[in-house]
């Protein structure tokens, strides 16, 4: 019956019912941001503000409020990070509700300017007051708040609220975007400080749904390694970035790979990714000592006397940049034509995956798309780690694309443990706590198909249900499958051209075998035969095509 309540209803039910409540105003299903009102007993506390559009928070005030002067939406607001989708409504709100207490971490506070460059700073308030790290803030009568480092982004925290009443405590961890390793210029996340809370709710993260990363490392050598491969071959690079985290994590591994350590090449920092590391070097107190003892010894970013050179792209480069090898970073909105003009490149446009960056495909110069992983949030596994280190009661995913998270929340590991939640915006998630509750049921996701046995060949034929899935592009993204028992059951899995590359560094190849991997145009499990099918594509070792030429044969 709740479901069918409008939001203004639903919002209004929020002070009554169960003494913890959660209702979501948006949920970054897609890119509107995150925006979540947490009531606990009287309390009620805003959990970030990625809207862009705010005026849905004053629609759910009851008639009888509202008549008094437009009061504020809650009691105060905490914001777990300064990246857009967390953080984009906050000066409208503020705005909008100019004595409504807003609150973040000391790094947080400095950050969250970057995201109104098109305002004067100076006449932006500092409107977010700054929090300490790890010490519990009473705000109101039994109600304490205490903030808990998270990775992801320098000032990034999880939040932990804490109601206490005459009978029981409550306890609720809003995790904001979270990251358990350690990243070049940030920490991950530690598990030691949150294990022991005893919480009752978890409000998570979902963004990477139940996908399994390589070490962190390994992604970082993969890219520089692709990087390298391209520079080799005189092709210069362009890295689109959001202004805040990956960009200044690309310059950091760029700065210190032994790929490029004392290379003679420059790297370009172009628009808000430029104005990021500004942010950034007035925040190096605050960052890893391995980065400050890093900053002891040269530049952080800005440096055109060690190689490689960091310069900052201004108006009287533009017209010599790409006419030698080099690597531009700039913004994710940029147009990245104005680079590609016709007497420079060729290019290769490197994007990171599940950031959704459109790039303008007509170009001057000829131009190469690809995309590579540098993870910024904890994938599958890191997720659920989390959850079973924390034991909650009930756990509600936000944050990732409706698909991924029903992946997690239909986990039997974590249905057998836990009430599971999954709300989509407007939908009020009641959170009652006890020693005992209903499990809700299990979301259905086994589909129907069809076996066919001739021979020595099968034939699985599956529906359209999950052929027109958007992530079976992904699953089919080889042509090749990967198929084991486990237990009674056969499981399929499509594998990825990076799956591909990991596990066959493992494997043992065969000298005298005709293979990809005894053949002379193999280099960094890539082929660079330009008569191949496989030209430019990552293969597997053990592979064969049609252009095959072995290691001895004559050149």
């Amino acid at each position: 019956m709740r479901d069918n309540l409008s939001a203004s209803s639903r919002v209004d039910a929020a002070f009554g019912g169960t003494e913890l409540e959660c209702f979501p105003y948006s949920v970054q299903h897609y890119d509107e941001g995150v925006c979540l009102l947490v009531k606990m007993g009287p309390h009620r506390i805003l959990l970030d503000c990625g809207l862009e559009d705010i005026s849905s928070l004053a629609k759910g005030l009851t008639k009888s409020v509202r008549g008094t002067g437009s009061p504020p939406p809650a009691d105060f607001v905490l914001i777990s990070h300064a990246h857009p989708d967390h953080a984009r409504g906050l000066l409208a709100l503020h705005k909008a509700f100019p004595k409504l207490p807003i609150y973040g971490s000391e790094v947080t506070s400095k950050l969250l300017p970057l995201n109104w460059l098109d305002q004067d700073p100076e006449k932006i308030s500092e409107f977010c007051h700054a929090l300490p790290l790890r010490s519990p803030v009473e705000f109101q009568d039994g109600l304490v708040a205490e903030l808990f480092p998270s990775g992801h982004l320098p000032g990034a925290v999880a939040i932990l609220l804490t109601y206490t009443t005459k009978q029981r405590t409550y306890k609720l961890l809003y995790t904001g975007d979270f990251f358990l390793s350690n990243s070049r210029l940030v920490e991950g996340l530690r598990l030691e400080e949150l294990r022991g809370l005893d919480l009752d709710v978890l409000i998570i993260e979902g963004s990477y749904g139940t996908s399994r990363h390589p070490h962190r490392r390994n992604q970082e050598n993969q890219l520089a390694e692709r990087i390298n491969r391209a520079i080799a071959d005189h092709c210069s690079v362009i890295l689109p970035t959001p202004a805040l985290g990956l960009g200044q994590e690309l310059l950091m591994l760029l700065r210190s790979h032994h790929h490029f350590t004392g290379r003679d090449i420059d790297i370009w920092v172009d628009g808000a990714v430029a104005t990021g590391c500004d942010a950034y070097l007035e925040l190096l107190p605050h960052l890893p000592p391995s980065v400050q003892n890093f900053a002891r010894h040269q530049p952080l970013f800005w440096d055109e006397r060690v190689r490689p050179r960091v310069r900052r792209l201004q108006a009287e480069h533009r017209p010599t940049v790409g006419k030698s090898p080099c690597i531009v970073l700039t913004d994710s909105t940029d147009d990245l034509g104005k680079h590609c003009q016709l007497d420079t490149g060729p290019w290769l446009i490197l994007l990171p995956e599940k950031i959704d960056i459109k790039v303008n495909k007509e170009y001057l110069a000829p131009t190469t798309v690809e995309t590579y992983l540098l993870a910024q949030h904890s994938d599958g596994p890191g997720t659920t780690q989390l959850i079973h280190n924390l034991r909650p009661q009930h756990v509600i995913f936000v944050h990732g694309s409706p698909a991924y998270l029903a992946d997690l929340t239909s986990l039997e590991e974590l249905q057998n443990r836990y009430h599971v939640h999954s709300p989509a915006a407007d939908i009020l998630v009641e959170l009652p706590i006890g020693d005992t509750f209903l499990q809700p049921a299990a979301p259905e996701t086994n589909y129907e198909g069809e076996l066919t046995e001739l021979g020595t060949v099968i034939t699985i034929t599956l529906t359209d249900v999950i052929t027109t899935d958007p992530r079976w592009r992904q699953f089919a993204d080889t042509g090749l499958i990967e198929a084991r028992w486990q237990g009674e059951e056969l499981v399929l899995r499509g594998l990825s051209q990076r799956e591909l590359l990991n596990q066959n560094s493992d494997r043992y190849t065969w000298t005298d075998v005709d293979c990809c991997g005894t053949c002379r145009h193999q280099r960094g499990q890539r082929c660079w035969n330009p008569a191949s099918p496989l030209y430019n594509f990552k293969v597997t070792l053990e592979g064969y095509c049609p252009a095959f030429e072995g290691l001895n044969d004559s050149q």
